[in-house]
């Protein structure tokens, strides 16, 4: 009778989860949450503070960027939806630039690294130099858009999943699963979806979707100048146009703010 072993591997050096500040020559892709610092986790706070060089996001919000180390160096990679922006192949190599001479690199991401911020390019251009990297997740903006609305992402009887999808792509505005997401009771989280309200808006409608179906747009989720446009399918494109949001937002698909909403900013101001 032959003896059959589950095959576990040990952790490696970049994936252990003790590590969180980046070692001499290696890259630490850290998560920026969603703008207020005091949302930032305890490793992001010490790989920050122990960094030689941080390249950042463009919608990384100052209050966290102030607080890496004086030694320092800030290198804003940001990205504009349709806009100005840093290639994917400059950033690649000053990753590997950096790296490769010694320093201590953090790549700072707004939210969370692992959603919608390119991370895989990032670490196949890593891995192709042989340099090592670690991850430290983040607090993304549906998280934190969705708590100031007093509102949960899933509920018994409405949706036993959610949805987080992008606005537009590389090609332009992006292509969904329209039919699904124009269900009733359905919930989605759409990142960087200003530009492409009205093309959703479309799409949604054009699959059968209630034009009473309720949205709300977050402007500077868990900051200090957050907004908040209640609205809903029929009115979304017209009503966000009036609001004139500047900041990232953020659009919320199914989902009111709960009544509630308001003794929930008086605790927060408690609790500030």
């Amino acid at each position: 009778m032959t003896d059959r072993h589950a095959h576990v591997s040990a952790p490696s050096a970049i994936a252990q989860g003790s590590m969180c500040c980046p070692a001499p020559g290696q890259v630490a892709f850290v998560g920026a949450g969603p703008g207020n610092a005091e949302l930032l986790t305890l490793k992001a706070l010490k790989a920050l503070q122990a960094a030689d060089v941080i390249l950042h996001d463009r919608l990384v919000s100052g209050e966290v960027l102030e607080l890496a180390g004086e030694q320092a160096a800030l290198e804003n990679v940001g990205k504009e939806g349709f806009g100005a922006q840093v290639s994917q192949d400059e950033i690649n190599a000053r990753l590997v630039a950096h790296a490769q001479s010694g320093k201590r690199v953090v790549r700072l991401k707004a939210g969370d690294p692992a959603i919608f911020a390119r991370l895989d390019e990032e670490i196949t251009a890593l891995e192709a130099a042989n340099l090592p990297y670690v991850i430290v997740p983040g607090i993304t903006a549906a998280s934190a858009a969705v708590a100031s609305i007093g509102q949960s992402l899933t509920q018994r009887g409405r949706n036993t999943s959610v949805r987080f999808v992008t606005g537009h792509d590389m090609k332009g505005f992006a292509d969904q699963d329209w039919a699904a997401l124009a269900r009733p009771g359905e919930v989605a989280a759409v990142y960087m979806g200003k530009k492409s309200a009205r093309f959703i808006q479309g799409r949604m409608l054009m699959h059968g979707a209630e034009r009473a179906t309720p949205v709300t747009v977050l402007e500077n989720a868990s900051r200090a100048d957050q907004r908040v446009l209640e609205t809903t399918l029929g009115h979304l494109a017209d009503d966000l146009a009036a609001a004139a949001f500047d900041g990232p937002a953020l659009t919320f698909l199914g989902l009111a703010p709960r009544k509630a909403a308001a003794a929930l900013t008086d605790l927060k101001m408690e609790l500030a």
